[in-house]
């Protein structure tokens, strides 16, 4: 049974910067692409960043250049780093595993990022 556990979200003002973190249990970690997610209040959940099984990152235009993903395969672990946080990026973020329209596993409780202004 997955298991998915976000953490290391909180509030920070604009222009600040977050790392979360996801740990991921299981399952086989390292054969997986993984993604973050985060829906905001009243909005649809968005992909935002995905890294490969071999490493490679994808960005949704509204984070690149300011949002880093990478992982850890000895930790089950992947991050995302948030640098020049916007008060638009205020939301809960998830993460999963697997192709970005297709997650793999049940949803993880997220961890909650407030960007004030």
């Amino acid at each position: 049974q997955a298991q998915l556990v976000e953490s290391g979200g909180g509030l920070v003002q604009a222009g600040g910067s977050l790392r979360l973190s996801c740990v991921v249990s299981g399952v086989t970690f390292s054969r997986y692409a993984m993604n973050w997610y985060r829906q905001a209040p009243g909005k649809q959940r968005e992909w935002v960043a995905q890294v490969t099984s071999g490493g490679a990152t994808n960005y949704a235009d509204s984070v690149k250049g300011r949002f880093t993903i990478s992982r850890d395969n000895g930790k089950n672990t992947v991050y995302l780093q948030m640098n020049s946080l916007k008060p638009e990026d205020t939301a809960v973020y998830y993460c999963n595993a697997g192709l970005i329209t297709t997650p793999i596993y049940s949803w993880g409780q997220g961890t909650q990022v407030t960007v004030s202004s």
